[in-house]
């Protein structure tokens, strides 16, 4: 009999997409039987759950458990601690699995003698449009994404920093600790961390991979990952240390502060200043054009990649400049 494993799944209004990654999960090739599947709902009011009830007749193995708070590590720490395999994978809603991902990972961590292990992803979109195949490609681009080797590598085995479903050995968390539930994002880059900072290994084999489902317009695009850049700055205040990150996460806060803050000293000391505003965004945008003449092609056009990389950047620097101007109220909650 194989080892058993847990997959624990955070959700909340997720009619548009738990069919399908319920769906992708009972057509594993993984026994059944050393499986089980826990829902962690934080309250969903469209069809999400009718849906689940459905796919559960016929797969048993489905476990439906309320969160009232909601955010998604308080989901994970309920999964986790419900969790009665020997492993745990963490899977998302948006999120579809070919059938032999857990059992080609399960394979290669005993190869491998790893303690986590987790394959690449292939970002889809629902609809496609101009602009949500030019998201897709943002999502899989370097100068998009920076080193998210999950992202952008295609058939590598690593070891990492982080990787998105992965599966873990169940002993870890007690070992570790659990997700740090202040972290409304960033929870699982600072639970990876912990990990390695305790010495163990984090592996990814990017041979096989899943799919996730990305938003499909420039203004959800834009607010995902403007809190993405809010929560980075609150993520280093709540831990106190920046290795709960890497230095991706503020490329894109040091990018904008290069253009604002010559700017500010143009108008309020010297002319000249705005000579570096200017180069920096010149410099900016001709590696804008590089990188999208490079990912270009029928389905994603020139123009759509170019304003989605500046949506995508400026959104999530500003998210961060909105928060380090907003530290004050964290201070005051805490």
């Amino acid at each position: 009999m194989e080892d058993k494993i847990s997959i624990v799944i955070p959700c909340l209004n997720e009619e548009n997409y738990i069919e399908g990654s319920l769906l992708s999960l009972k057509n594993s090739d993984y026994p059944v039987e050393s499986l089980e599947i826990l829902i962690i709902d934080g309250g969903s009011t469209d069809s999400t759950l009718s849906k689940i009830k459905k796919i559960k007749a016929t797969f048993p193995e489905i476990q439906i458990i309320n969160n009232p708070q909601k955010i998604t590590p308080r989901s994970l720490n309920i999964g986790v601690q419900n969790a009665t395999g020997d492993y745990v994978m963490i899977a998302s809603a948006h999120s579809q699995f070919p059938p032999n991902y857990i059992s080609f990972l399960m394979q290669k961590l005993k190869e491998i003698k790893c303690d986590c292990i987790g394959g690449g992803i292939d970002t889809k979109v629902a609809n496609s449009t101009p602009v949500s195949e030019a998201i897709i490609k943002l999502l899989s681009s370097r100068f998009g994404v920076g080193n998210s080797s999950f992202r952008t590598e295609k058939n590598a085995t690593l070891f990492v920093d982080t990787i998105p479903y992965g599966i873990y050995k169940r002993s870890l968390f007690k070992e570790v600790g659990y997700y740090n539930e202040k972290l409304v994002r960033n929870h699982d880059i600072e639970f990876s961390k912990r990990l390695l900072k305790s010495g163990y290994k984090i592996v990814l084999v990017s041979s096989i991979r899943c799919t996730y489902f990305a938003r499909e317009t420039y203004k959800k695009f834009a607010l995902n990952n403007f809190f993405n850049g809010v929560w980075n700055i609150r993520t280093l205040y709540i831990t106190k240390q920046f290795k709960s990150l890497s230095i991706r996460h503020f490329i894109p806060l040091i990018f904008l502060l290069s253009l604002i803050l010559p700017f500010i000293m143009y108008v309020s000391i010297n002319k000249n200043f705005i000579y570096i505003s200017l180069f920096s965004i010149f410099i900016y945008t001709c590696f804008v054009i590089s990188a999208s003449i490079s990912l270009k092609d029928h389905y994603a056009k020139f123009m759509y990649i170019i304003w989605g990389f500046f949506v995508l950047h400026f959104s999530y620097g500003f998210g961060s400049l909105y928060s380090l101007f907003r530290i004050d109220k964290l201070i005051s909650r805490s």
